[in-house]
């Protein structure tokens, strides 16, 4: 009988496996993976940031699955089993999720929401000007399928969206600047720049001070990729300068953001707590299970990540 095990880092992992249970049904064995020093024999493990005891102990895997669409905290992992195809979530749910909270900070700006909130509470009543959203040229950095998801949402809305991506694509409706040699032109037609990027050795600190000087005037950053991305002082300094207008930052290079960090006390700065994109437990298990039948049946899956590239 196969056998799946659950190894993440969640108090309750039960909320998981009876999932796993009951998708899978009795052909199954599931179990959450705990360090007690036997070996599981597991064929298939769903992970998130797992010790390396596991790969050590569990020499027999089919494949690994991580919970969600970043691989950055498995790829590099002593022990990683070479041989083992690492496959990450697909959406899930989670590109929804992303759209809607990239719109909603996009609309807080080129709607000048924030400047009706004051009014609110100065009893003004004062419409604003309409959105110009030709003035919004709005930059995608990544186009996987959170990427691609958030710029088709955009760009229903009438704003100008392009992406950027590390290879030649075509994507209807989106301008796509491809490369190293893509990314300045990309930047210079940019004002507000969403980065969506994996994270990779090419794609750390790429938000830095260069990037932001490359930006339209009036920029807004918004980060939902990694914190890893962002040089964090780069953006304080940009910021000061009046080089970058406004950021929303969701991801953070230390989580918690630490209490003394400065982003805390810049207005121009929203923090949210590594929401924009939760992962949905039912539709995270089915995608799962969908695969492991698959493989089980000795059929090609998709969301096989490329390890070289860490995506």
């Amino acid at each position: 009988m196969p056998k799946l095990i659950f190894a993440a880092a969640d108090p309750r992992p039960d909320r998981w496996t009876e999932l796993f249970k009951r998708e899978l049904g009795s052909a199954f064995d599931v179990a959450a993976w705990t360090d007690d020093g036997r070996v599981h024999g597991a064929d298939y493990a769903v992970v998130w940031r797992p010790p390396a005891i596991l790969f050590e102990r569990e020499q027999g895997l089919k494949a690994i699955f991580n919970l969600g669409a970043g691989v950055d905290g498995l790829i590099g992992q002593p022990g990683l089993p070479a041989g083992v195809p690492v496959i990450r979530l697909e959406d899930a749910g989670m590109s929804a999720q992303m759209a809607e909270f990239v719109i909603h900070q996009v609309v807080e700006h080129t709607r000048g929401m924030g400047v009706y909130r004051q009014q609110q509470r100065d009893g003004l009543w004062r419409a604003q000007r309409p959105v110009e959203r030709e003035a919004w040229p709005i930059g995608i950095l990544g186009l996987g399928s959170i990427g691609t998801r958030v710029a088709r949402c955009l760009a229903d809305l009438d704003y100008p969206v392009a992406g950027w991506v590390r290879t030649p694509r075509e994507q209807a409706g989106i301008e796509v600047f491809a490369g190293p040699e893509g990314l300045a032109p990309f930047l210079a037609r940019t004002r507000i720049v969403v980065n969506t990027l994996p994270l990779t050795a090419e794609t750390q600190d790429i938000m830095n001070g260069t990037l932001f000087a490359a930006l339209l005037p009036g920029a807004v950053v918004i980060n939902v990729g990694r914190g890893d991305h962002l040089v964090d002082e780069d953006l304080v300094r940009a910021i000061t300068a009046g080089r970058v207008a406004a950021a929303t930052l969701d991801v953070f290079r230390h989580e918690p953001l630490p209490p003394d960090h400065p982003f805390w006390k810049m207005p121009e700065i929203t923090l949210t707590p590594h929401v924009a994109a939760r992962t949905l437990r039912e539709e995270t298990v089915r995608q799962i299970v969908a695969k492991v039948r698959a493989l089980e049946a000795g059929e090609a899956v998709s969301g096989v990540v490329d390890l070289d590239r860490g995506y």
